[in-house]
């Protein structure tokens, strides 16, 4: 059997790609095909582990969720993960490959084609559709030489193409037609048609504009999506989404607040946190002091430990969360965050850039010393009175702390996590914790708060449900599907 597939590519990034290849493959799941999300190459710190004990993106993990899929390393072949603003580790069948700056990926990728075909053609001998994710824009002229993730990808395997352009911000038929305009004529023949994302207000007013793109394209439109609230209840992939989550809700029992770091890395571990009633969560871009209100504050995931460390003290958040300790409040590190709260990180082997060292902030008694081989794997760990939870590690660097450190988390007779002996300071390896509602219920009653009500699982799976019933109802699904054949 060899799947239809159709590629899902966009007028530029964060147009709403990942979720709407989410939306379709729930939306054709429940139409009783099998269906396999595919992104040949992505680019986010956001990862999640595979049943193969690798990494992918965590939106090809919800993509996978919608379909019913379990989530493999196929699915994503190649997984960039920014380290610097010109550099980035390289994760090829969820392991890593290697790290390039910018210029050097750019003379890499065409070697990178043959394991993103690999892994294409393995899922299409497993399914009835495969719904493939483009990266960016592929009116990138600058960059299609080599090109693996967009038309660099789609042509050689013949896969049609849906453009989707994003009116909510602004000028999409210009962006629509100048991407007719800048391809050359094989590559738009590969595109059958468009999708307008996140429209507000009457769609009759659109009409017009949907005339002028059909005339000056040829291609069909698939329809329009509206703005829809409960896609912002699915877990977000681009850390550019948290910048709007400065200002938090009045009224909320807790107030947690979260660093927003430069390589800030799987920060969906909190939205089980951001789903509860009585919990006001705040990500505090640069240039904002940590509210002195919260009484939990969170230090998330990193990317790259040591430069964040040194961005968050000189931010003066090292100050604001010494200030926040002295007055008694809470302190919580996950991964990366975790590693900052010890006395020192260091980095002999070069794993995030040059052979490094940065004193931490020393609220843990330990250290930490960044390895070039990383831990992937799906763990249960254990904290004693708070339960048992599920979730998974993905780090470089072992934490060595003290004989007499509290332990806070383990994982079989793996320490994962020490705690402060007198303070309310813990710090985990672990992500995704707070998935589990009884473990959630227990830390929150910590923090004074009553909370672990929400199933985060099911609110994600009903989301999907009420995104696919949306898709079905503005958008022409018969004419994508035939689009795909």
């Amino acid at each position: 059997m060899s799947a239809r597939s159709i590629m899902v590519q966009g007028t530029g990034s964060d147009v709403g790609k990942s979720v709407l290849v989410a939306g379709l493959a729930r939306a054709y799941t429940r139409r009783g095909l099998k269906v396999l999300p595919f992104k040949p190459q992505n680019m986010s710190n956001n990862a999640a582990v595979t049943l193969e004990g690798g990494e992918i993106g965590r939106a090809q993990w919800l993509q996978a969720l919608a379909a019913g899929a379990e989530p493999s390393i196929h699915m994503n072949p190649v997984l960039l993960k920014p380290e610097s603003e010109t550099g980035a580790q390289i994760i090829v069948h969820g392991k890593v490959f290697g790290r390039a700056e910018a210029g050097a990926y750019q003379r890499l990728k065409p070697q990178l084609l043959s394991a993103v075909s690999e892994s294409f053609n393995r899922l299409k001998n497993d399914a009835d559709l495969i719904l493939v994710e483009g990266a960016g824009s592929p009116a990138e002229v600058n960059l299609r030489a080599g090109d693996i993730a967009n038309m660099g990808f789609a042509v050689p395997h013949k896969v049609p193409v849906i453009l989707v352009g994003d009116i909510n911000r602004g000028g999409v038929i210009a962006s629509i037609v100048g991407t007719h305009a800048l391809l050359p004529p094989e590559e738009r023949a590969l595109i059958k048609g468009v999708i307008i994302n996140q429209f507000r207000g009457d769609m009759s007013l659109f009409d017009g504009g949907i005339t002028r793109i059909v005339a000056d394209t040829g291609w069909q439109s698939f329809g329009i999506v509206p703005f829809l609230r409960v896609v912002r209840e699915l877990p977000a992939e681009d850390a550019v989404v948290l910048e709007d989550m400065h200002q938090g809700e009045a009224g909320k029992n807790l107030k947690i607040a979260v660093p927003l770091l430069p390589r800030i890395a799987n920060f969906d571990d909190l939205d089980p946190l951001k789903a509860e009633a009585g919990v006001e969560l705040v990500f505090c871009p640069p240039g904002t002091p940590l509210p002195r209100d919260a009484r939990l504050i969170v230090l998330p995931g990193s990317k790259a430990t040591i430069a964040d460390l040194r961005f968050l003290k000189a931010e003066g958040w090292a100050t604001d969360i010494a200030a926040h300790v002295r007055a008694g409040g809470a302190l919580l590190g996950i991964c990366g965050g975790y590693q900052m709260l010890g006395t020192v990180v260091t980095d002999p082997d070069g794993v995030e850039g040059p052979a490094d060292r940065e004193e931490g902030l020393g609220y843990l008694d330990m250290e930490t010393i960044l390895r070039p081989e990383k831990i992937i794997t799906g763990t249960v760990a254990r904290v004693p009175n708070l339960g048992a939870t599920m979730g998974y590690e993905i780090h470089t660097g072992e934490s060595f702390a003290k004989a007499g450190t509290p332990i806070f988390m383990k994982a079989g007779q793996r320490v994962i996590g020490h705690s402060h002996a007198d303070k309310p300071i813990w710090g985990t390896y672990l992500h995704s914790l707070f998935d589990d509602g009884a473990f959630r219920s227990n830390f929150l009653a910590l923090l004074g708060v009553k909370g672990g009500a929400v199933n985060h699982r099911a609110r994600v799976e009903k989301s999907l449900d009420a995104f696919a019933d949306a898709l079905e109802q503005h958008l022409n699904l018969d004419a994508i599907l035939d689009a795909a054949r």
